[in-house]
């Protein structure tokens, strides 16, 4: 990454993030529409605009669509994940409304490190994956568990008491999950990762957008068709084909 890219500000990877939105969301950016995403003058947009053709993270040319470069692409992705990671973590942890947890994700994400979003995103991962972690948190109101507050003890039993479930869960022999390929799940269901299948090539370029075994995955929308598939897995938005999908297999998160 060059210097001049590091030294952006807030405002500047506003605009990636908005252009990268556009993009996924209508295929192309204009000026027009980013102008209404940020509630900004058109002024302000051309202004913006010209600075980043200058670092050349976007494409730009007045009247024509906006499109960013491999650099801009990439620093608008990593701004983008560290909004979701912290608008997730806000919602799903600490249980904050939607709508006022994606206003404080806007404030803060510029501030936060690739450390610090990817740390909340494996947490969030964690509360909603661990049979019972995602509601001592919330009973605990957002920051403490009540049982273990009071006494390590208590620690021990609920652990106790979780490996009971499972042991009478088997007996009756239900499941508290479902396998199946990620191509079966549909939009907002979403599994735990299990293997990864396919020829060389297929699970070599899955494996390096981040798709590995253990990772819980979300599925975002199916195209019309049944093709692409766009996921989310650790803060990352990917586009699967079908094939692909089908060479994942998920056990379902209930």
């Amino acid at each position: 990454m060059t210097v001049v890219a590091q030294a952006l500000s807030a405002s500047m990877e506003d605009y990636l993030e908005t252009i990268l939105l556009l993009i996924r969301e209508h295929t192309v950016a204009r000026s027009k529409d980013i102008s209404e995403r940020l509630k900004v003058n058109r002024s302000s947009v051309t202004g913006a605009l010209q600075a980043l053709n200058e670092r050349k993270l976007v494409n730009y040319e007045p009247y024509a669509f906006v499109t960013l470069t491999n650099e801009g692409t990439e620093l608008a992705k990593k701004v983008l994940r560290r909004h979701e990671a912290l608008r997730d973590f806000f919602v799903k942890v600490l249980s904050v409304d939607p709508a006022e947890a994606d206003e404080a994700a806007c404030r803060m994400e510029h501030g936060v490190s690739k450390t610090i979003a990817d740390r909340l995103v494996d947490f969030a991962e964690f509360v909603e994956t661990c049979p019972r972690a995602g509601a001592k948190w919330v009973r605990g109101f957002g920051y403490r568990c009540e049982e273990a507050y009071h006494s390590t003890e208590n620690c021990e039993r609920c652990i106790a008491q979780c490996l009971e479930d499972v042991k009478r869960t088997a007996k009756r022999g239900e499941s508290t999950v479902m396998s199946m390929t990620l191509k079966e799940l549909k939009p907002g269901e979403k599994g735990q990762i299990e293997k990864v299948t396919g020829d060389g090539a297929v699970k070599r370029r899955i494996r390096d957008m981040g798709v590995t075994t253990g990772s819980l995955v979300e599925v975002v929308r199916v195209a019309p068709l049944g093709d692409p598939i766009d996921v989310k897995v650790k803060g990352y938005h990917l586009s699967l084909r079908k094939e692909e999908a089908a060479d994942i297999s998920v056990k379902k998160v209930q």
